[in-house]
């Protein structure tokens, strides 16, 4: 709370450090629920003036990362309401019939384990170098074409490093929801990754 009191005292330079250390995450989650950056931008901007005004009557019932983000989460469906650019609120659902198991059963033992270890990365050769540059580079395609919910709960998970208890309340979903969301964004990450890794 003492963050929120210098903030709302006009304290700059504490303004300038969370907008800072947050506008690259606000930007990512935004990409994620408005498929254009101009929107996405626009939200991002929104959201702080929002934060700003609304400082004064933070409860400190979340984190205020928590808070803002709910607050941009908010800002983008009242935006897609308005615009019609985004998918209705069903696109937080677990993903539907099609998505039967998001990882192949015969891909583990009886007892759970891996039937073969996932392949490590060898040293860092130049080649291996490049490799891992191009798997970054397909990664980040492969993240933007997944469901909407998945990509959003995987960028606030995996790129950001926010808790479970964040993203349910973020994106207003629940731990079982986030977890199916997590789970198959992640699946359809590797499946993509490993055929793309077959196919080189």
């Amino acid at each position: 709370m003492a963050l929120v009191a210098r903030l709302v005292a006009g304290d700059e330079a504490c303004f300038t450090q969370l907008v800072e250390r947050l506008h690259g995450p606000m930007q990512r989650l935004a990409r994620t629920l408005v498929r254009d950056q101009a929107g996405a931008q626009e939200i991002v901007q929104e959201t702080w003036t929002v934060v700003l005004d609304s400082l004064p009557r933070f409860e400190g019932r979340a984190s205020l990362k928590t808070w803002i983000f709910r607050i941009l989460t908010n800002r983008a469906r009242t935006r897609a309401t308005r615009d019609k650019r985004m998918v209705p609120v069903a696109w937080m659902e677990d993903g539907g019939a099609d998505d039967e198991s998001a990882v192949s059963p015969e891909r583990f033992h009886w007892w759970g384990r891996w039937t073969s270890a996932p392949t490590s990365f060898p040293s860092a050769s130049p080649e291996d170098h490049v490799l891992r540059k191009e798997m970054g580079t397909r990664l980040l395609v492969e993240l933007d074409a997944l469901p909407q919910g998945q990509r959003a709960v995987v960028t606030l998970r995996d790129v950001d490093g926010c808790s479970s208890e964040e993203v349910c309340e973020i994106l207003g979903i629940n731990e079982t929801n986030q977890r199916v969301l997590l789970h198959r964004g992640r699946a359809r990450l590797r499946a993509a990754l490993e055929q793309y890794l077959r196919s080189e």
